[in-house]
């Protein structure tokens, strides 16, 4: 099953001049990473905060992206422009995992929501977020394969963000696509853990 991660080439190109542009005005990819977890944690705080309000909810979608463009900058940045560094590795690995709990986690909270459903898709991305990077600890490249990687889960939750700001009420349909969202990182970290162990066997 295809993910769309696989865009991401192609999206980088798209951001190459503005990453020109940060590099050369002195900005750090680490000072990004920060500010695609900031933007996050503001995100989600809103939603904690008005639970009962649409506008939230309709500002997900692009706090998402937002945060997608931050992600690929600060590589980019430190990829292509001599800012990788050891604390970088750090902020980025768990920006991530915070990125995904503060923006997703305060769903719960959502009347008419199954908590259950969306807790256990935190965990289980957070899951697959760990095994991506146990594949380094045991000899193999970090690992992004799908069906649910990062991107894909933000595509889930801003477009569920989107009809529910839009009036649509939480029911049968939001609890199903939080199970199947489940079960695709379950595939995901199968798959991960399955191809880190043929690469380094």
């Amino acid at each position: 099953m295809p993910s769309i991660y696989e865009l991401k080439p192609r999206f980088q190109g798209l951001l190459r001049p503005l990453v020109r542009a940060l590099a050369a005005a002195g900005v750090s990819a680490n000072q990004v990473t920060v500010a695609a977890l900031m933007l996050s944690i503001a995100a989600g705080a809103l939603i904690a905060c008005y639970p009962r309000a649409s506008g939230p909810l309709l500002l997900m979608p692009a706090a998402l992206f937002a945060r997608m463009a931050l992600n690929a900058v600060d590589g980019m940045l430190a990829r292509e422009h001599g800012m990788k560094s050891a604390l970088g590795g750090f902020l980025n690995e768990l920006g991530d995992v915070l990125s995904d709990s503060a923006l997703y986690l305060p769903l719960a909270a959502l009347s008419g929501v199954s908590a259950a459903g969306v807790v256990l898709v935190v965990v289980l991305a957070i899951v697959s977020e760990m095994t991506g990077v146990i594949a380094v600890q045991i000899g193999a490249a970090r690992r992004y394969d799908g069906p649910m990687g990062k991107s894909d889960r933000a595509f889930v939750f801003g477009l569920a963000c989107l009809l529910l700001g839009l009036g649509v009420k939480p029911g049968v349909w939001f609890d199903s696509v939080m199970l199947l969202t489940a079960l695709l990182l379950v595939a995901t970290i199968v798959n991960r853990a399955r191809r880190a162990l043929a690469e380094v066997g």
